[in-house]
């Protein structure tokens, strides 16, 4: 008996993938390597994606969602790269909002994940909801939700699931061009895991921008001219240069054209590193607790080069009165800052590199300006109004504390990050940064927690460079929890922390305004005299909490140090260790971050002691 079998037929099995997936997939076809990403219930399925794709995207937990964002704001500032942060739905979501609003009041692209609910529960206050999209449509650059056109329909779900490669390349062209800024992706759970075929994916899809044109035309021949006419008449001129000039990677344009026209340079608080500050042309930082020299110069000048700035109130005080003397060029990327502030004699919206490229281009030896009493009128100002500080004895003044890092790391690459505070002015003040995208400070914003965070992502980006966290106790404190970060993925930050045992900052005001009033700006315990008081000593017997202890038990390296004497040696001895390091610096309280223009004030009104 024989039996007949038909023909046998191959049947493959289509091989599908997730939305989850496809969405890790995406972040690393644009470039991630790193995202910081703190899971939650809707956003598990994709930290599953992620740990099948973790030999090609390094996923780092934060202990705080806003660590995560401000570890990415670390990548993106201090490299070509894009930062990446990932967090849950509702409580998640929302301690994301610190770090985007940061990044887009310092133009930093950065993009940020969450996880959302599943879209048939979405506005019935379902648990761990938020409206995420919503709260933060005033602090990114741009907002997308992956959601299906109808939840119900299977086919719509995976609709949306093969749109997300275009999302997310959207994303990541929106946070980088034009004028840098946050992007925000909010991805319901359903939309996570939706299978479809992975043949039906296209992994580089057209990108459907209506309206967005970020990509500027070179500015015109005329205008270079036009800029090259006003140098060559100024007697005063001035380069007042912002971070967009270092977000422009117009670094090196800029030194090129300053030092053929020898014209002075000031920098804001984001532009420091545009320009060396150890170079005798720098004015170093302007402003508010900028230096004498720089805000002398400013008021004097007849000609205020003014490049990727926004005329910030912390620069300008009292703007009817900044720069009345002077001609004003304003070159920015952003249309909008054009006038915002300040009107400009001569409005140019362009990238600054572009800009800067033309003028040494075109410039010519008839157009240098003839400066030469002006200069010896800036080298008078810096001789009387140096940046200095007392002689303290045996006490560690944060000022010196600072300078000596700096000679202790100006010839390594060194990578500064700070919180916010009196720390993060003298940081800027007396560590001379000759490089851009190596200082990292929430200047827009102002957010205390900053450091630790950004200095943590930048060890990420950079892990064969020294990354150095000054910051305050009072900053440290808001996200001190990443030092079980630092430990548990090997990040060999130190932290430099000058430790006050005040808000220092807002002590200064109290001090200065306030008649010396103290309300809470006291971080000790409660029955200290200097918790309702003005208090006598700079340091105390015992200091609060103790961070030695602190750091230790995070499985940190960490030593106290209160006399200058041993300041030196203590310090190398953190910057030669091979882990993450917390040098606990006691400091006096005293201390005043000098020279201060008040609040809405006119350099008239500059505080000098």
């Amino acid at each position: 008996m024989s039996t007949v079998t038909a023909p046998e037929q191959k049947k493959t099995a289509k091989r599908t993938i997730n939305g989850a997936d496809i969405l890790v997939e995406s972040l690393i076809r644009q470039g991630a390597e790193f995202v910081f990403a703190y899971p939650g219930g809707a956003s598990m399925p994709l930290h599953q994606a992620l740990v099948r794709a973790k030999d090609r995207l390094r996923t780092v937990l934060p202990r705080h969602e806003q660590g995560g964002g401000f570890a990415a704001q670390g990548i993106s500032r201090s490299s070509d790269k894009i930062g990446v942060c990932m967090a849950t739905s509702g409580p998640g979501a929302t301690n994301l909002v610190t770090a985007i609003a940061d990044a887009k009041l310092d133009s930093i692209p950065m993009v940020a994940v969450t996880g959302q609910v599943r879209q048939a529960v979405i506005g019935t206050d379902a648990f761990q909801e938020t409206p995420i999209i919503d709260v933060c449509r005033a602090i990114t650059k741009h907002q997308y939700m992956i959601a299906a056109a109808d939840w119900r329909k299977d086919e719509d779900v995976k609709a949306a699931a093969r749109d997300i490669p275009r999302i997310v390349k959207e994303a990541f062209y929106v946070a980088r061009t034009g004028r840098p800024g946050p992007v925000l992706v909010d991805f319901p759970r359903n939309v996570q895991q939706i299978e479809v075929d992975a043949d039906s994916i296209d992994w580089d899809p057209p990108m459907n921008l209506p309206g967005y044109r970020p990509e500027l035309k070179n500015p015109a021949g005329e205008q270079i001219k036009q800029i090259l006419a006003a140098i060559r008449r100024s007697k005063k001129p001035i380069l007042y240069v912002g971070g967009g000039v270092i977000n422009s990677g117009a670094a090196e344009e800029l030194t090129k054209f300053a030092r053929r026209t020898g014209i002075p340079v000031t920098m804001t608080v984001m532009g420091l590193g545009a320009f060396p500050g150890d170079d005798e042309q720098s004015l170093h930082m302007l402003g508010m607790h900028g230096t004498v020299y720089a805000n002398y110069a400013i008021n004097e000048a007849d000609l205020l080069i003014a490049l990727g700035v926004r005329f910030d109130d912390r620069v300008t005080g009292k703007l009817e009165e900044f720069a009345v003397h002077g001609k004003i060029i304003h070159v920015d990327i952003d249309p909008s800052e054009i006038h915002k502030n300040k009107e400009a004699h001569i409005p140019i919206v362009a990238d600054v590199k572009p800009v800067l490229q033309g003028l040494n281009a075109m410039i010519a030896d008839d157009d240098i300006p003839q400066i030469d009493a002006w200069k010896a009128q800036i080298a008078d100002w810096k001789r009387r109004y140096p940046l200095s500080y007392r002689d303290a004895g045996e006490d560690i003044l944060p000022q010196y504390a600072i300078e000596e890092l700096w000679r202790q790391t100006k010839e390594r690459d060194t990578y500064i990050a700070v919180g916010v505070g009196q720390h993060q002015m003298w940081a800027a003040q007396f560590y001379k940064f000759d490089k851009p995208k190596r200082w990292l400070s929430s200047s827009g914003l102002g957010t205390m927690g900053f450091g630790l965070p950004a200095a943590m992502g930048v060890q990420c980006a950079h892990p064969d460079s020294l990354v150095v966290d000054i910051d305050g106790d009072g900053s440290f404190l808001m996200n001190v929890q990443e030092l079980a970060t630092l430990h548990c993925e090997k990040l060999p930050v130190k932290v430099l922390l000058l430790n006050n045992q005040h808000l220092g900052m807002v002590v200064q005001w109290e001090d200065r305004f306030m008649q010396g009033s103290r309300a809470h700006t006291y971080l000790g315990p409660i029955d200290h005299p200097e918790a309702v008081g003005a208090g006598s000593g700079p340091i105390y017997d015992v200091t609060y909490p103790n961070f030695v202890q602190m750091a230790n038990g995070f499985g940190i390296q960490a030593r106290q140090v209160r006399r200058k004497s041993d300041f030196p040696a203590a310090l190398a001895e953190m910057l030669n260790s091979e882990g993450a390091y917390v040098l606990d610096v006691v400091c006096p309280y005293q201390e005043h971050v000098l020279p201060m223009i008040p609040g809405g004030g006119t350099v008239r009104d500059i505080i000098v002691e």
